[in-house]
């Protein structure tokens, strides 16, 4: 059994399906084709709409078609929640005025109020019958929905460092603290609470595998609501919610390790300070560099019967496929020793019950996938921290070689502030191509740039986040084009642009009309928040480009701490950037003037 089959096979117990088997290697593809990227950001036109050669022309600046969704005090609440979220101490303070005010009001009437500002701003509704009319209603304008219950626990802080340090380690660092310790990848108190310094994503903490099954059912209701209010919709997942963290930690470290030595193997041939999938080895060199280390065992044999993509060389991806041959899960945390070339394992003890526990986790993926895939709805897997992002992206391209076989049903999403953005991108996409499965990608910026920006520090790492906002843009606009130019290659490759930058939006559309890709090809998605930038949501969506918003939902008590970090990352949007508050003016005026006050949206 190799890894790409192990996700369904662990799903066995629960679904009845037959293996699918990756065809690397099947047909010959292209090399690594060169893409244009920039080394500055494009300049960006002064005047707010994008024309293209078939006539289309998009102004973010025309109100009256912007907001033609809302009434009128939809557009009042909006200018009183954003104008709120820009004084610091109402937000810094906001969960004791909550609390305050819930004690004041009573719970009834709190609810009330809430419903009437920030939680009817950023929330569609309590479950998943209430929100049908909010994406119904968008939906009518031409924006779908990716559907996120937004439900978090109450913890303290002590409380998630507690959870977070017991669910992080294992057995034996258990017993024996400090013999497996691995830096970056081990659990650090200081850093146990995940919700410091976090904006916008829910972050869960792991209790027990009943309630990992909890969130799973959580996640097959949102499916299924998905499904069933907006056509071609989406639904969120994460991965932290599914399974002890303490798997993704470890295996997040088994496969940077894995990384690092074929880098230290591609300086000892010269191949250091190129592009990663232009590092490419001589197998013969190969070998003899590892009996130099004292290796043991003949590293030819493991690339025989032509599974390399180019004869005689190994790049990253061939050697990835050397940790597809592990069997068990506890076999697949081993690591090469840098000094010998052996392998060794990662820790000195790994019971059965961590076993059946990673297991679970896999099960658990691979029931939401197939309920996607029934329910006629995509998968986006949320990014977390990078000390567990690289083996949610290694599973997350396991459910890609099964589901996205036709079609793109299962997302990942890059984090563009990381300095490897475009190394995982391209990475990804190359296999895409060598194995003939659809990618899909949803590109961010980040969310937890001072948390990771401060445990790098601390624990002394490098620091994985770009040195600042420009070359984060860079990135961005990189990885983008090199997924444009991926679907402009093949039609197979999928984007969302998930971005509140007009400027990246902008370039989007310009890159859009230089290839000819139409938005009717739909191949390039765009998402911004519930309750925020329908100034540029709603002008592409009726230029005929899709568009999502994320959709929270949840009861109001439930979702306080996703409100808390809205209004947190409001006050930095909204004290820099004008330009939303502007335009509802700008709305407000001119319904005032011309006899609109009263004007209710057609649906």
């Amino acid at each position: 059994m190799s890894l790409r089959k192990t996700l369904p096979a662990f799903g066995r117990a629960t679904l009845d399906r037959s293996l699918v088997i990756s065809t690397r290697h099947r047909r010959s593809v292209q090399a690594l084709h060169p893409t244009k990227t920039n080394t500055q950001d494009e300049p960006v036109d002064s005047r707010e709409h994008v024309s293209f050669s078939n006539n289309i022309t998009i102004d973010f600046e025309q109100t009256k078609e912007a907001y033609k969704s809302k009434d009128t005090l939809e557009l009042l609440r909006s200018l009183v929640v954003f104008k709120l979220c820009s004084y610091d101490i109402l937000v810094e303070k906001n969960k004791e005025i909550m609390d305050l005010s819930r004690k004041l009001l009573g719970q009834k009437t709190f609810e009330q109020f809430m419903k009437m500002t920030f939680y009817g701003q950023f929330v569609a509704g309590e479950d998943h019958q209430s929100i049908r009319p909010v994406v119904q209603k968008n939906q009518a304008y031409g924006v779908g929905a990716v559907l996120d219950y937004s439900v978090e626990e109450d913890l303290s802080q002590e409380e998630a460092e507690r959870k977070e340090m017991e669910s992080c380690m294992s057995i034996s660092e258990k017993e024996s603290p400090g013999a497996d310790h691995r830096e970056k990848f081990t659990a650090h108190r200081k850093f146990g609470d995940r919700r410091e310094g976090v904006t916008s994503a829910r972050t869960y903490f792991y209790a027990d595998e009943a309630k990992c099954d909890q969130h799973m059912e959580t996640f097959l209701k949102c499916i299924k609501a998905s499904g069933g209010s907006s056509e071609d919709g989406f639904s969120a997942i994460k991965m932290t919610a599914l399974g002890r963290p303490q798997f993704l930690l470890q295996f997040s470290e088994v496969l940077v390790k894995w990384r690092r030595f074929f880098s230290f193997l591609a300086a000892k041939q010269g191949k250091d300070g190129v592009e990663v999938l232009e590092q490419k080895l001589d197998l013969e060199q190969l070998q003899t560099c590892l009996a130099r280390l004292g290796a043991q065992g003949n590293i030819q044999s493991c690339f025989s019967d032509g599974r390399l993509h180019s004869s005689g060389m190994v790049d990253m991806l061939d050697w990835n496929c050397l940790i597809d041959e592990r069997t068990k899960i506890s076999d697949l945390l081993v690591v090469p020793n840098l000094q010998t070339g052996e392998l060794e394992p990662l820790l000195s003890r790994f019971t059965e019950e961590e076993e059946r526990q990673m297991k679970r986790m896999l099960q658990r993926l691979d029931v939401l996938a197939k309920h996607a895939v029934e329910n006629g709805v995509r998968l986006m897997v949320d990014a977390e921290q990078t000390y567990f992002q690289p083996a949610i992206s290694r599973l997350t391209v396991e459910m890609k070689r099964i589901f996205n076989r036709d079609k793109a049903v299962v997302f990942n999403t890059y984090q563009c502030y990381l300095k490897e953005a475009f190394d995982n991108v391209s990475m990804d996409v190359e296999l895409s191509r060598r194995e003939g499965w659809c990618f899909g990608a949803k590109l961010v910026r980040g969310a937890y740039m001072y948390q990771e920006r401060s445990r790098a520090v601390e624990i002394g790492y490098e620091d994985p986040i770009n040195p600042d906002y420009e070359s984060t843009n860079r990135m961005y606009h990189r990885c983008l084009d090199y997924v444009l130019e991926e679907i402009e290659l093949n039609k197979k490759a999928n984007v969302m642009v998930a971005s509140h930058n007009i400027d990246t939006v902008k370039h989007t559309l310009r890159r859009m009309n230089e290839m000819g890709l139409a938005p009717t090809d739909k191949k390039v998605y765009f998402g911004q928040l519930l309750g925020m930038c329908d100034q540029i949501s709603f002008p592409l969506a009726q230029a005929g480009f899709p568009v999502y918003k994320y959709v929270p939902y949840g009861p109001v008590n439930e979702v306080i701490p996703y409100l808390s970090r809205r209004a947190q990352e409001n006050r930095g949007i909204m004290k820099g950037v004008q330009m939303e508050r502007d335009l509802l003016w700008k709305e407000l005026i001119r319904r005032l003037t011309s006899g609109e006050v009263f004007y209710t949206p057609a649906v």
